[in-house]
């Protein structure tokens, strides 16, 4: 009978890092002399790769595993194992669990498949197995998974185990496949590995958790590259909280979620709600956190690659380009001009230098064209005079070289080698000769070192670390927001609010609204329209989205109008009244929010008024946004342009568009009931902006 555990938060998180990655005793449940299967194989990849502590086989056929001390089951071991990787039949597992949870096991890694991602059964023997390990208080990860491999053992039975040196990057995944094919691809760019995760089926510890125990005990002997691998983000907040402190330590995450696409619309009552996607809230919670998404195995590794060879984040946008042959600089240079990044002209010192050691037929500009025929001196003469000269001119230093056949590859590449370790300019290589050179580059990654095959895939990868965003900490509350006043306009409401309410809740919230008046009576019109003044917008009180319905009348100049305007809006069916407003000049955007589950509310801008869905042109970010990330939207949008005014016609404040976006986020954060909230149009010019119409969901 196990004995459920109350042991706190802290304590269990700290026992389940030591025991599930510094074990000092390990028990293979279903160990075997055959390494074609896991059992056989785990246990031999773990005793043939260094692991120091008691490890111990458990396999009821075999009196002898190995060399190892063997054990019929888990109740014969001398004592609870910091840890157990179980690789049994699936029919067994949930046995084995009870029996190493009974005895207070740390932490237990379960390998076997044929479980949840098989079938209703197998779902419901997870639960079971989830609920043991919760109730005893003890680490579990899997089922399905490959296994662990770390600086203390190698606990994995599928798969590489790579032996390049420098440790240049951990990766946490939920999926062992992935694992797998992301090795192989990335040792043969010289990316070394040092704590690789797979948590399989994820039914106790996911990749949120994972990443906790990783920010928990960030130290000299983790790399500052992780890689992330997520099918599914079920716990949002620990994702943001945990993300943002290792990039605040100097961590650089790289991830890839999958299963952005969407089967199909989704029903929402405001133009944000329909535009919003899940995936747009991945996108939006992984540029708070500051981790740099990519959609592929290639991006994942190259991106990773760049990094590791800067050692950490670039400082600017600033690259040079040394290379052998005109036309991969010139793709190079036409790829980091698509990113975002320049290529500054090299001071005329620079230049002079350069030409003391190239032949004159050599190009001296940016690119540098050092020729077919160049040395490995003169690559790292280039080099060091850039570094001597242009340091604080340049971020980034990218060298392309082919093989010529007039000059010996090996030496040259031992000087790029040489550079990437002693300049400081960050150095990357890309060495296209992958075939005539194939023994020299092996060489070179050897010794500690990546490298790229193709210079465009450099250039996409060096513009994704350029632009990396560094995450914010949570913004104070908006100046002229009255957090007391829309809690009273919000008391006991719920549905679509009425339009009085929402101007109370918006005024409170601060933002400027135009002057309006709710007519319900036809004799109300007259003396109505004329307090507000002509020309007049004339607005339907009643459906939701008035303009499909035909619900906006707008340039009213005179009473008949009116009058004939007010007759046309009551016949549309559910219309109440009429909202009468003055007319508003200048550009319309609109700005939202919709509440995406666990993830929170997500916030949108964009061009407003009719164009809103039909374009799609907005950006979304999660609430509550600072300054920094509301002015980073608004410039984010591809008509940007017209904000600054074009051709005569004056523009919007950006300045009053980011207040508009920050208290609207803050709104939502401090009011989560509202579902969702559209204020369309904010229309006006100048900093003279209104929030002309809005409709608000609790």
């Amino acid at each position: 009978m196990i004995q459920y555990s109350t042991i706190p938060e802290d304590e269990f998180l700290s026992k389940a890092y030591e025991n599930l990655f510094h074990p000092r005793s390990i028990a293979v449940i279903g160990a075997s002399n055959d390494d074609l299967k896991p059992g056989g194989r785990v246990i031999k990849n773990i005793r043939d790769n260094g692991y120091n502590g008691r490890l111990w086989a458990v396999n009821p056929k075999s009196d002898q595993i190995l060399d190892l001390s063997t054990y019929p089951s888990i109740k014969a071991l001398p004592e609870a194992p910091d840890l157990a990787i179980v690789a049994i039949p699936s029919a067994f597992v949930l046995n084995a669990i009870e029996e190493l949870s009974g005895r207070k096991t740390g932490a237990i890694i379960v390998l076997t498949a044929g479980f949840g991602e098989k079938d209703e059964a197998g779902k419901l023997l997870e639960e079971k197995m989830c609920g043991i390990a919760d109730g005893a208080r003890v680490a579990l990860i899997g089922p399905n998974c490959s296994g662990f491999l770390t600086n203390t053992y190698k606990g994995k039975f599928a798969g590489i185990i790579p032996q390049l040196p420098g440790k240049a990057v951990d990766f946490i995944s939920g999926s062992g496949a992935t694992v797998d094919y992301v090795m192989e691809r990335a040792c043969r760019h010289g990316l070394s590995f040092g704590t690789v995760i797979n948590l399989g089926n994820s039914i106790q510890m996911g990749v949120e958790d994972l990443l906790e125990l990783h920010n928990r005990n960030f130290g000299p002997d983790n790399a500052r590259i992780l890689m992330l691998y997520m099918e599914s983000v079920k716990k949002p907040d620990k994702l943001l909280h945990n993300a943002r402190e290792l990039a605040q330590k100097g961590c650089a995450l790289i991830a890839i979620k999958s299963g952005a696409t969407s089967a199909g619309e989704r029903a929402a009552a405001s133009h944000t709600g329909a535009m919003a996607t899940s995936d747009s809230a991945v996108s939006a919670l992984f540029e708070k956190a500051g981790i740099i998404r990519v959609n592929g195995r290639g991006e994942l590794i190259n991106v990773a690659c760049v990094l590791s060879a800067a050692r950490g984040r670039l400082k600017g946008k600033r690259a040079c380009i040394i290379t052998d042959a005109g036309g991969p600089g010139v793709m190079l240079s036409d790829e980091l001009a698509r990113q975002g990044m320049q290529l500054p002209r090299l001071q005329e010192e620079t230049r002079a230098e350069l030409a003391k050691i190239l032949p004159p037929e050599s190009s001296t500009m940016n690119p540098i064209d050092a020729l077919p025929s160049r040395t490995a001196e003169q690559i790292s003469g280039i080099i060091d005079i850039l570094g001597e000269h242009e340091s604080k001119r340049i971020d980034v230093i990218a060298v392309l070289t082919g093989d010529s056949g007039l000059s010996d590859n090996a030496a040259i590449y031992q000087k790029i080698s040489d550079a990437m370790r002693a300049s400081v300019i960050p150095v990357i290589p890309v060495l296209s000769s992958v075939t005539s050179c194939a023994s020299k580059i092996v060489r070179f990654i050897e010794n500690g070192n990546v490298f790229f095959p193709d210079e465009v895939e450099l250039g996409q990868a060096i513009g994704r670390v350029a632009n990396w965003i560094a995450p914010e900490e949570e913004p104070s509350r908006p100046e002229g927001y009255n957090r007391a006043a829309v809690e009273t306009a919000l008391e006991d409401r719920t549905g679509v609010l009425e339009p009085e309410t929402t101007r109370q809740v918006l005024s409170a919230a601060g933002f400027r609204l135009p002057e309006q008046a709710e007519i319900y009576q036809e004799t109300q019109l007259g003396t109505t329209c004329r307090r507000v003044g002509y020309p007049l917008a004339m607005k339907v009180v009643g459906p939701l989205h008035k303009t499909d319905a035909g619900g906006v009348k707008l340039n009213i100049g005179n009473e008949s109008e009116a009058s004939a305007a007010w007759m046309e809006l009551l016949r549309i069916p559910g219309a109440q009244g009429v909202l009468v407003q003055p007319m508003i000049r200048g550009l319309e955007v609109i700005i939202g929010a919709s509440r995406e589950g666990s993830f929170g509310h997500l916030v949108m801008f964009g061009l407003g008024g009719i164009y809103a869905e039909t374009l799609k042109d907005a950006k979304f970010a999660l609430a509550p946004l600072s300054r920094k990330e509301s002015l980073r939207m608004i410039r984010g949008i591809r008509s940007y342009a017209l904000l600054n005014g074009v051709r005569g016609e004056p523009g919007m404040d950006t300045d009053v568009l980011s207040a508009y976006i920050q208290c609207l986020s803050r709104l939502v954060i401090d009011f989560p009931q509202i579902t969702e909230i559209d204020l369309n149009p904010v229309k006006g010019v100048g900093n003279t902006l209104y929030a002309v119409d809005a409709r608000i969901i609790v």
